[in-house]
């Protein structure tokens, strides 16, 4: 029996199998079914899919575990099986080979977004592979293929994860669309020598668009890097027939295809998602006469690098300035108009600018409101008064493609402020049936715009001259959750948070707990102020805005005011904030002062004490 070590020695062409799930498919398996643990419940069906990629001329055989990692496994109730199931399908892909043909443990995608992009850490993966890789290891494969990644962030965790367990050759393969590009924007040329970097064995591109991209992805990685590369199409780009997706793509043109595969430099071929044992033997007939051409590597055009520095902090806003010279920050939030009429908002924000306030900030639809959008609001602020804003952007509304081309946009019309945050459900809105789309969180969403001021986009291509973005955060002192709330907080500031804007404070001894916590981050923090306009204001804070903790003192000493009538309820919630003001004023870089229900007088009034004793 050859293993995969011996077929990469040879220096010949070999023949992978094709799809596993389109097969289980047409025998009838329904699509709500795990498919991972069909090699336990229903061994003799998988087996004959095998033996008839055995009989098609297959020289390696996968094992049915695409998606055998515990992080798919659960949503099934079997990530602790993980390792049975995964041993139970090499023992499979082994009895059915019956010798003749190396067998290689299947590993997929954990079907979730890792860092810097989601919330799954590198480690968590990591251990999650290294999982599924024991249970491979144990039941008899000779080496690994890691494919349809999209994300190499993802797979190079994989690569860590099997070589925990096992020294035994990888495949590592990644997917493209349309565009040549991985989801996240990585083309072949980039990716390429990055797998090299990460000591797999074998380089290629599995599932995507069909042979005619993968033929061109071969090509380009044929340029960038010396080690053995591998083809794996789906057949074709399926098309919907009735309710079923058929793929189109002949035994006879994958063939084709698989011979100008060959002749561009790959030494493994065979099929993904489509494919049949038909169209394996139409293959093994058409490359056994074919050698892969002597490739001379070419430096890549786009290396794959850390980036370009960032522009310095103090000059890429004057906020930024501010910062770099720990003065006093003060600015205002006010929130976009719910209508077209963008003249109420500049007439608000002239009087924030002719009383000296630092910047203007424009919150992303706070509480799933719909307003006017808050990139656009700033850009009109900027350019109509001259003052500088701080964006807020949220997660809610954008997938990364549409955040990565909104923030290109706004570093291109010159906004360099950013407030990043996840944003408020749409639940909590008056239109609660609204599609969150929530692709990434804050922390993601952090490390893209860091990685942007490093010249680079998501899928480590470089941009051209890296944007000028200064980077806030947003953190909770009130958390209901504080370990949580600490730790999401220190991940922001991993990925390049520069400054932190906090929820509304109330409880001064809360802060100052919160504060102590955060001293070792050493990162600027603005306190949020919030002006109570009326006891039942101070009361719809306490009760129904997550996150905002307002003391039971606090609350007595606004209805005690607001017996006394509107204005003196309004007068005790101004001293409260300057209260607040003074003393945050020593212990934090800035403050954030909201304007309740629109009323920029009353956030003024709040700041008059600090500009007084600032004089």
């Amino acid at each position: 029996m050859p293993t995969l070590r011996e077929l990469l020695a040879d220096g010949r062409v070999h023949v992978a199998d094709g799809a596993m799930g389109t097969m289980l498919y047409t025998r009838g398996v329904f699509v709500n079914v795990c498919f991972d643990e069909l090699s336990v419940k229903q061994p003799d069906l998988v087996r004959d899919i095998h033996r008839e990629y055995v009989k098609a001329g297959a020289e390696i055989l996968e094992t049915n575990t695409f998606g055998a990692n515990p992080r798919k496994l659960a949503s099934y109730g079997l990530s602790s099986d993980t390792e049975r199931i995964n041993q139970a399908a090499a023992e499979l892909a082994r009895k059915a080979s019956e010798g003749h043909t190396s067998v290689v443990g299947a590993i997929g995608p954990l079907g979730v977004r890792i860092e810097p992009f989601g919330e799954t850490s590198v480690a968590e993966a990591r251990a999650a592979f290294a999982r599924q890789a024991r249970g491979l290891v144990d039941g008899g494969v000779d080496g690994f293929v890691l494919e349809t990644f999209s994300d190499v962030d993802e797979i190079r965790a994989a690569v860590e994860g099997v070589r925990l367990i096992s020294d035994l050759p990888i495949i590592a393969q990644m997917t493209i669309g349309t565009d040549g590009k991985t989801h996240y924007g990585t083309d072949p040329a980039t990716f390429g020598p990055l797998l090299e970097a990460m000591g797999v064995d074998v380089i290629g591109v599995n599932c995507s668009v069909g042979p005619h991209g993968v033929l061109e992805a071969i090509e380009q990685l044929a340029r960038v890097t010396r080690l053995p590369l591998s083809a794996q199409p789906n057949a074709g780009l399926p098309r919907e027939v009735g309710d079923r997706k058929i793929y189109m793509a002949s035994p006879e043109y994958m063939a084709e295809y698989a011979r100008r595969m060959v002749e561009a430099g790959a030494r493994f071929i065979g099929g993904c998602c489509g494919t049949t044992p038909d169209h394996i033997k139409a293959i093994v007939g058409f490359v056994q006469s074919v050698s892969p051409r002597h490739v001379t590597l070419i430096a890549p055009s786009n290396p794959a690098t850390k980036g370009a520095e960032p522009i310095p902090l103090g000059e890429r806003s004057r906020l930024g300035a501010k910062l770099v010279a720990r003065e006093f920050i003060t600015t205002v939030e006010i929130v976009p108009p719910k209508g077209v009429d963008p003249k109420p908002m500049f007439d608000q924000v002239r009087l924030l600018k002719a009383a000296g306030v630092d910047a203007v900030n424009v919150p992303d639809g706070p509480r799933a409101q719909s307003r006017m959008g808050a990139l656009l609001s700033a850009l009109m602020i900027e350019r109509e008064v001259g003052l500088e804003t701080v964006v807020h952007y949220a997660c809610r509304d954008r997938n990364l493609l549409g955040m990565l081309s909104d923030l290109l946009g706004a570093a291109a019309s010159g906004l360099h402020n950013l407030l990043l945050v996840t944003g408020d459900p749409p639940k909590m809105g008056p239109y609660p049936d609204a599609t969150a789309v929530f692709d990434i969180d804050a922390i993601g969403l952090t490390n893209l715009v860091a990685r942007l001021n490093h010249g680079l986009d998501p899928g480590h291509n470089p941009i051209g001259a890296p944007t000028r973005f200064v980077i806030g955060v947003g953190v909770n002192p009130a958390a209901t959750d504080p370990e949580r709330e600490l730790r999401r907080f220190a991940w922001k500031v991993e990925a390049g948070a520069e400054f932190a804007v906090t929820q509304p404070v109330f409880d001064l001894a809360q802060l100052e707990r919160f504060l102590r916590q955060v001293e070792s981050f050493k990162i600027p923090i603005i306190g949020g102020i919030w002006p109570l306009v009326s006891l039942r204001n101070a009361e719809f804070l306490a009760n129904e805005v997550p996150g905002i903790t307002v003391p039971s003192e606090i609350l007595d000493r606004m209805r005690r005011a607001s017996e006394q009538g509107k204005e003196e309820g309004l007068l005790e919630g101004v001293r409260i904030a300057q209260e607040m003001l003074a003393a945050v004023r020593d212990r934090m870089q800035g403050a954030q002062v909201s304007a309740p229900l629109g009323r920029v007088p009353v956030a003024l009034d709040v700041l008059r004490l600090h500009n007084l004793e600032t004089r």
